[in-house]
């Protein structure tokens, strides 16, 4: 059935920011998809929250507090996952931000701790899944069912190596559209995008890195934006398909780049935007 090519079952994912929005239904739904998952966030109150709906998922959760801005804790996920489950098959690397702020009022430091959190945490525990991905990738998956009749060739039967190991890196619109505010958080965003698209080349064929840019979803971080109805008003009107997006709509898109469904798939920006050309909230920053 070409539905089981959509799921990720006995296969073991890291997802990181993984507390809340984003990365927490990322989590809830590659368990739901048939992964376990080690989540890692700074809040371990949050990511209790997020376990105990993978475990209601009937998958295993590993709960990693840590501040991941720290490049050796987020390297250290990559053990954590092999340690507790034996194998670690997909990474999706969530966690990133910068506040937005006038071109005068960014400072290089700025522009540093946006690449050091956008770019350089994710690449930082990507290469420590390196040895995990490939092994992974040269192993059947456990609890995979045989090849549906008409399936086609290339999906694995029980037992047989299974398709590559997957990378996700959630990216933004904001890193391919241009809006005065964004000068950091695009720039890095866009700077994720193209380290996916040369990762994808340096580590195939046993793993993809794919990319989502992700536009105005309804996060915790857009708060202020839900919570004001001008605000919300004016994202609204500024994508096509006149709403924000739905987290799950994200998650749904970490699943299929992380199943035999997007198998002939690597390098690829995924946009999940709603449409946009150009970003959808004007900070109402005005001329030099």
């Amino acid at each position: 059935m070409i539905l089981d090519l959509f799921r990720v079952t006995g296969r073991v994912a890291v997802v990181t920011g993984a507390g809340r929005g984003l990365g927490a239904a990322a989590a809830v739904a590659l368990a739901q998809a048939g992964a376990d998952v080690v989540i890692s966030a700074r809040s371990a109150d949050q990511l209790a929250k997020v376990a105990a709906a993978v475990e209601a998922a009937g998958r295993r959760a590993l709960v990693v507090p840590a501040d991941l801005s720290d490049l050796d804790a987020a390297g250290g996920l990559a053990a954590a996952a092999a340690d507790a489950f034996g194998r670690l098959d997909i990474v999706v690397n969530n966690v990133g931000g910068a506040l937005p702020r006038p071109f005068p009022a960014t400072k290089p430091r700025h522009l540093e701790a946006a690449f050091h959190f956008n770019v350089a945490v994710a690449h930082a525990l990507t290469q420590a899944a390196i040895p995990h991905l490939l092994a992974a990738a040269g192993e059947g998956v456990p609890g995979a069912g045989e090849e549906a009749p008409g399936a086609g060739e290339g999906v694995p039967r029980a037992g047989q190596a299974g398709p590559a190991s997957a990378v996700i890196n959630i990216s933004s619109a904001v890193g391919r559209t241009a809006g005065r505010g964004y000068l950091a958080y695009g720039t890095a965003k866009a700077a994720l995008a193209h380290y996916t698209r040369l990762a994808a080349a340096d580590l195939a064929p046993r793993i993809r890195v794919n990319a989502i840019a992700v536009g105005a979803a309804a996060t915790s971080a857009l708060d202020i934006v839900l919570t004001d109805d001008g605000l919300r008003g004016q994202m609204e009107r500024a994508t096509p398909l006149r709403r924000i997006g739905d987290p799950r709509e994200v998650a749904a898109a970490v699943v299929f780049l992380a199943s035999p469904a997007s198998g002939y798939i690597t390098g690829k920006i995924l946009e999940v935007d709603g449409g946009i050309e150009r970003p959808n909230l004007d900070l109402g920053i005005p001329d030099l």
